[in-house]
């Protein structure tokens, strides 16, 4: 047996965590709305979802878990290269798909933008950059963020050196210099918090810093869950841990938010990822994780082309807050139907093939 076949079969007899796929997909919807949400309320404190930015610090302690979960025990065998062809092929495609989406709504945005502003050689350098993922934060009128056509894909850039660090430097530690690497980026989380006043940083050129503190913690420190077994057996099961989630994307936004927000992410979060993983999920339940987990990442590397348009149409329109219900309801419902139709027809066909070609040439 090919070593690509030898970790297709481990893969296929491992434990799934349904109800961490399950958050995950609660955890992209809340970043949705909290986008949605951050064009009506310019002040935070009036944002009922407020701190729905911190999903992206749940899905770097969720990724740090389940990496550790999936490569710890193979990646020695498999080796660097299929790691990374690996991890490619799962994050690549619709990254992609999210820069496209993100051109063709600055160039066909039908409620604003100033186009002429930029040239053919600027936009087309930006969109190279954008499928590469290189930070280029140069376009104003997408708020000068790493990547300007696709804005979240600045996670997906740390996510991506968190992977390689992992690969030629985590996996080969020991569990106290792991333990060490995560009490240090600990001390700078709460730095960033205390210096910028939240976490919400890491998205543009003068946060771009506040995005490695923010990777740094969460990945580590799920690593770290996952190889001290800190599983908590419980009963609280996908309903009781989706409203404990919940609760801090709805937590109040304040001028505390130097201590709040750290403590979240230190303590509260990594304690979620260890009920996840130790809950029991009803069997009538199951289905709903699986697509939430499944539906989670193609949600959340599509939707930013729309928010742009939103926020154009909103500031030259000014609707009345029945029809800006209406439309942010409608909105997140076809969004979450946009990504499935791009999981389905795009992204999963393209990683089965591409997994193919890839088996084929090992054999």
């Amino acid at each position: 047996m090919s070593t690509s076949q030898s970790t297709t079969a481990v893969l296929e007899t491992k434990q799934h965590f349904e109800i961490l796929d399950g958050l995950r997909g609660i955890a992209a919807s809340a970043v949705v709305v909290f986008h949605f949400m951050e064009w009506i309320f310019t002040d935070p404190s009036k944002n009922f979802i407020g701190h729905g930015f911190l999903a992206v610090d749940f899905f770097f302690c969720l990724s740090g878990f389940v990496i550790g979960y999936a490569y710890d025990d193979r990646i020695a065998k498999m080796g660097l290269c299929n790691f990374f062809i690996s991890r490619i092929i799962r994050l690549h495609p619709l990254v992609i798909a999210g820069s496209i989406l993100g051109l063709l709504a600055f160039l066909f945005d039908p409620f604003g933008g100033h186009l002429e502003l930029y040239s053919t050689g600027k936009i087309i350098l930006t969109f190279i950059c954008s499928l590469f993922l290189i930070p280029f934060p140069v376009i104003a009128d997408r708020g000068f963020n790493l990547f300007s056509f696709n804005a979240p894909a600045w996670s997906l850039f740390w996510e991506y050196i968190a992977n390689i660090v992992y690969a030629f430097v985590l996996y080969r530690i020991r569990k106290s210099f792991l333990l060490m690497l995560t009490i240090l980026s600990a001390i700078a989380i709460c730095y960033v918090g205390y210096n910028s006043g939240n976490l919400l940083g890491g998205w543009s050129g003068p946060t771009f810093w506040d995005g490695c503190a923010r990777i740094s913690y969460s990945f580590l420190a799920g690593l770290l869950i996952y190889r001290s077994n800190w599983i908590i057996k419980n009963k609280l099961g996908f309903g009781g841990l989706t409203f404990l989630l919940l609760l801090v994307f709805i937590m109040p936004f304040s001028e505390w938010n130097w201590i709040s927000e750290p403590l979240v992410v230190l303590i509260y979060f990594p304690l979620l990822i260890s009920l996840g993983a130790g809950a029991v999920l009803r069997p009538g339940l199951k289905k709903v994780c699986i697509f939430s987990g499944k539906i989670s990442y193609p949600l959340y590397m599509t939707h930013y082309a729309v928010l742009w348009m939103f926020g154009n149409y909103y500031t030259k329109y000014k609707p009345h807050t029945t029809q800006l219900t209406l439309i942010v309801i409608t909105s997140v419902i076809l969004l979450v139907g946009f990504a499935y139709l791009v999981m389905v027809i795009y992204d999963i066909p393209l990683r089965n093939y591409l997994n193919d070609k890839r088996k084929k040439r090992q054999q």
